[in-house]
């Protein structure tokens, strides 16, 4: 069988109808021309040899395509179900797309899986929603048809063939037979063509519907949206509300601590204050509380009148003032010259004493009190003179009468630096 070429493939198929058939693959159409020519009928073994080419047992027709759908697009769409040799969308004279294609696969197996997927469920090749129909593809041979060398004849083909080709001659019996074969036609062309219409106009009813549903499914998507921009919204802003809330809360907290911190602070600064006022206060009050107490123990007995030492001279014929009174109780009277208008006796029998503490020269003779240079200064003790009279004793008063003054135990002009000079504070 090999004369032209070298054959791609072989197939053997045995069907009972057609008994046996033997299907090969050339390498080029040219030479697969060629072999058929050649071949074709041919005896083989007493049986003639009827070579034809061979339809694609792996085609399918899509309909339903749409006006946007190529050639391009249509073996992109199938290429998912496996390896496609040939995808084309069949056009009018006017190259305008009529809905329908045709693909062919390399293999049976996938032209199977692609018709049971696209039959069980939609495939859809663009936005629109419209699926496509996909069936297997009716095949036609539309070069060699049917030669006369391969007619059978029958009885049926000899009664036929008797008379020729020809017209009808109207009024004839052939002629209205052959015009009610005619209205059949026309009738089936028109129920055809209102059914085509009235697809045609389902089909445009079906897309405004598609169209103003999918608006509304878009309306629909956009409000869901909004919606749920509206929920997030309003969570964010509870969320932040409540995030304004605590750090209120947290600021509250802040202030309340600080406020207590503060008066804490203060209280505390108060109580310091007060307890260095308290120990302030303690020492001025022991020291007061001593000097009462030294008052008190001086008071009950005999105020101690401390005339003014640094006085000026009494004007008149005043004595000269005292230097120092003392009031003690129960203690003998120091005699003294009178001193003229003086201040009285004090209470409970106690003498003022007026007698200076001094020689007769006028020198004070007292270690604490020592006497000094004279004063420049105008002092009450530069004023008086040495040619001042002595002071006369004065008479006892007390309860010890008719003996020498307390200080003295002697002449009164004496010094007062005895053994019994009693000490002051």
């Amino acid at each position: 069988m090999m004369l032209r070429g070298n054959l791609k493939q072989v197939r053997i198929e045995k069907n009972p109808a057609r008994l046996r058939a033997l299907e090969s693959a050339a390498e080029s159409r040219t030479l697969a021309e060629i072999a058929k020519a050649e071949l074709d009928g041919t005896i083989l073994k007493s049986r003639p040899l009827r070579i034809r080419f061979a339809t694609h047992g792996a085609a399918l027709t899509v309909k339903n395509l749409s006006p946007v759908v190529s050639n391009e697009l249509l073996e992109q769409a199938f290429s998912q179900f496996g390896p496609v040799e040939k995808a084309v969308v069949v056009v009018d004279d006017r190259g305008r797309a009529t809905g329908k294609g045709f693909v062919e696969f390399a293999a049976k197996p996938p032209a199977r899986k692609a018709l049971e997927r696209c039959g069980d469920g939609a495939f859809l090749l663009t936005t629109t929603p419209r699926p496509v129909i996909v069936e297997p593809m009716e095949q036609f041979d539309d070069e060699d048809g049917l030669p006369e060398k391969l007619m059978q004849k029958t009885q049926q083909y000899h009664k036929e063939r008797e008379q020729p080709p020809r017209f009808a001659q109207p009024g004839t019996f052939e002629f209205e037979y052959a015009s009610r074969w005619k209205a059949l036609d026309e009738m089936e062309k028109q129920q055809r063509e209102q059914v085509d219409r009235n697809i045609r106009e389902a089909k445009e009813k079906l897309e405004a519907e598609m169209e103003a549903a999918r608006h509304e499914h878009q309306l629909m998507l956009m409000r869901q949206d909004l919606m749920r921009r509206q929920e997030e919204l309003r969570r964010l802003e509870e969320l932040r509300n409540q995030e304004l809330q605590k750090r209120k809360q947290i600021q509250l907290r802040h202030e309340e601590e600080h406020r207590r911190r503060e008066e804490e602070m203060i209280r505390h600064r108060e109580q310091e204050e007060l307890r260095r006022q308290q120990e302030g206060f303690k020492p001025n009050y022991m020291e007061n509380r001593e000097q009462e107490m030294r008052m008190g123990d001086m008071g009950p007995r005999g105020a101690i009148n401390m005339g003014d030492a640094f006085s000026p001279a009494p004007a008149g014929n005043q004595g000269p003032p005292p230097m120092m009174g003392m009031n003690m109780n129960n203690r003998a009277t120091i005699p003294g010259p009178p001193m003229g208008p003086g201040p009285a006796m004090g209470p409970e029998g106690a003498a003022n004493m007026g007698t200076p503490m001094m020689p007769d020269n006028g020198s004070v003779h007292n270690d604490r009190f020592p006497q000094g240079p004279p004063s420049q200064m105008g002092s009450p003790m530069g004023s008086r003179t040495g040619s001042e009279t002595p002071q006369a004793p004065m008479s006892g008063v007390g309860p010890v009468s008719g003996g020498p003054g307390g200080f003295g135990r002697g002449s009164q002009g004496g010094n007062f630096e005895g053994p019994n000079k009693r000490r002051r504070y």
